[in-house]
């Protein structure tokens, strides 16, 4: 511990159970000095263990639906009042696609879904900064921070119509950095994470894979969410408070890389077995052609 979030006060969103990264994030921030509310909504909390961490952090949990607007005023009237005073830092750790979850593919979206899938997983971070500005609540210099993902840049099998929402995300990150950090200082980033199996990741198509792939073709290796948590608090310390408006990727090296000698041997044994077992293949047709005749 460095005392890097001494006296500050910070809102965190998406502390669902102890894989999630907003979980390691409030328990990273609580040990760095900072004083807390956590938030999540009442199913999510009723499903999870965030008012269980609330207490265990000395916190409290404010139960709030991130896509209302009344739920949000609601929120950050208490969390200021809680405080005493405006919020530091804010960390916006909320995704999810009713799609990805019904098995509806990119091609056979529904659009109801897909409006949720927005809404949830990227609008809500607009709604939060715009409720939040209205009412004055962010400090000067203060930092807020959503998580994103390289889907919002390069296109990965499985991950649907997430890959929408994490775009917008960032661009919502940027447009809205703009207008706070000309204001007050205020940053405002986004961190592209490594593939990691919180309970939101494990709906991915094919997680297990593409992990496998991620930390072969990463110099560093996959970034565990304990990785992201303390790189987050970095991002709520005064360390980076000229760091704003960026998509910062925070994922071993992965996004850098075209491939890496890791993946290239596994892909030549895969394609020399197939190679093989395909040669196989005709030769037991030729002798079954030879048999026949």
């Amino acid at each position: 511990m460095y005392n890097l979030l001494k006296g500050k006060r910070g809102l965190i969103f998406g502390a669902l159970n102890e894989q999630s990264i907003a979980w390691k994030v409030a328990e990273r921030a609580a040990e760095e000095g900072a004083e807390l509310v956590l938030t999540n909504t009442a199913m999510a909390a009723r499903m999870g263990g965030t008012a269980e961490l609330a207490e265990k952090l000395g916190s409290i949990f404010i139960p709030a639906d991130a896509t209302s607007i009344e739920d949000l005023e609601n929120l950050i009237d208490k969390t200021v009042e809680q405080f005493g005073g405006k919020i530091d830092f804010i960390l916006h750790s909320i995704g999810m696609s009713p799609n990805v979850r019904k098995g509806r593919k990119y091609d056979d979206l529904d659009y109801g879904f897909l409006q949720k899938t927005l809404d949830i997983s990227a609008i809500s971070f607009h709604k939060v900064m715009q409720v939040a500005r209205k009412k004055d609540a962010i400090a000067d210099g203060g930092s807020i921070v959503a998580l994103s993902y390289i889907a919002a840049q390069r296109t990965l099998y499985g991950y649907n119509d997430m890959a929408d929402a994490k775009a917008l995300l960032e661009s919502i990150a940027r447009s809205f950095g703009y207008i706070l950090g000309r204001e007050k200082g205020i940053r405002v980033n986004t961190v592209s994470q490594s593939p990691t199996p919180t309970t939101a990741g494990s709906g991915v198509m094919g997680l297990d894979s593409l992990m496998d792939f991620a930390e072969r073709m990463s110099p560093c290796g996959n970034a565990s969410a304990l990785d992201c948590a303390d790189y987050v608090i970095t991002l709520f310390s005064d360390l980076t408070r000229k760091v704003t408006m960026q998509n910062l990727f925070h994922d071993g090296g992965f996004s850098s890389m075209g491939m890496s000698r890791r993946a290239m041997k596994l892909y030549s044994q895969g394609l020399s077995d197939m190679l093989a077992a395909e040669e196989a293949n005709l030769e037991f047709k030729d002798v079954s052609k030879s048999l026949k005749k």
